[in-house]
């Protein structure tokens, strides 16, 4: 595994429409580039799940987040993928509302698939569960974004607020994925969160064969030129035949 931390943020990427934008979806060395973004109120997780999902390693203290942007690669059914993870600080709520900084839209904006992370020991960040997958959403009109929903601190069960069965039901109302994990106890439920989000965007970006590619497969071959003679010289057997007969 080769992990490579960027310590410049999403601004310094290009924003979507833009022409470097369409080589996005090229990394390293020519390969597909999947772009993750890890959102979440603030201590959830999220930089302990994305350390764990780069490193299989659980590190307990982290300095507070400054966005920075990870890579690694990942092989998806046979294909080596570059991965971008993008870490994010921790939402806030003012006044019932989400307070997302243009830092965080950034984020969202430039993402292919996005993980929204909730601890089972903070009610509050469940509640913010459906807000922000509105949000996300709204940042990318037009399409479906991959969004995944992971309850982490799944170990903490002694002081759990949020029974793991409501974010069940939320992601499948949202019509998303589903993952239970704990960050420091399990290193395979996040490699297999962040590995269905993988999958879902490699088979978006596959190249879909063309509405006249497809006229061209439903032409007939032309038919083969000594089958053409063989019936020529069918009838034409057959018609002496009957000439024949009728002279008789």
């Amino acid at each position: 595994m080769r992990l490579i931390q960027n310590m410049c943020t999403i601004a310094e990427y290009p924003a979507p429409g833009n022409a470097a934008a369409s080589d996005c979806c090229v990394g390293a060395a020519g390969r597909r580039l999947v772009k993750i973004a890890v959102v979440g109120a603030s201590g959830v997780g999220k930089t302990a799940l994305v350390v764990r999902f780069l490193t299989k390693r659980f590190i307990g203290d982290y300095e507070r987040n400054a966005g920075n942007l990870y890579t690694r690669q990942v092989q998806i059914e046979g294909e080596t993928l570059a991965i971008q993870v993008q870490d994010t600080p921790g939402i806030q709520v003012h006044e019932n509302s989400l307070s997302c900084s243009e830092q965080l839209n950034r984020c969202i904006r430039w993402a292919d698939a996005v993980v929204i992370v909730f601890s089972i020991t903070d009610y509050k960040s469940y509640e913010l569960i459906s807000q922000l997958h509105q949000h996300v959403q709204q940042l990318h009109l037009g399409t479906r974004l991959p969004v995944v929903v992971v309850a982490n601190k799944a170990d903490l069960l002694h002081i759990k607020q949020v029974d793991p069965q409501l974010g069940l039901q939320l992601a499948s109302m949202l019509g998303c994925s589903f993952y239970e994990v704990s960050v420091s106890e399990n290193y395979n439920d996040v490699y297999s969160a962040f590995h269905v989000l993988c999958k879902e965007v490699s088979h978006k970006q596959q190249p879909s064969s063309t509405p006249e590619k497809r006229r061209t497969s439903l032409i007939p071959r032309p038919k083969s030129p000594n089958m053409q003679d063989l019936k020529r010289r069918f009838k034409q057997a057959l018609s002496a035949k009957v000439r024949t007969v009728t002279s008789v």
